[in-house]
């Protein structure tokens, strides 16, 4: 599940893996599998970076090494 906020300031979780698609429309808006749709202030880019950390939770893959690093 990831943590979103609605325009009006509320949070809500939502589980990712019913997410179908991802638009900027300029609002982001979150279109399910289902056709329920979400509008909420994170930037397309948030919403990704979310999706991807809860996958890598889920799947226990660890971070990559950037540069600088070991």
């Amino acid at each position: 599940m990831i943590l979103l906020t609605t325009l009006s300031g509320s949070t809500f979780y939502l589980n990712a893996d019913f997410i179908e698609k991802v638009e900027e429309l300029p609002d982001t808006t979150i279109t399910l599998y289902n056709g329920k749709k979400y509008i909420v202030n994170e930037s397309a880019e948030e919403v990704i970076k979310k999706i991807i950390e809860y996958k890598k939770q889920i799947l226990n893959i660890p971070p990559l090494i950037e540069e600088g690093d070991g």
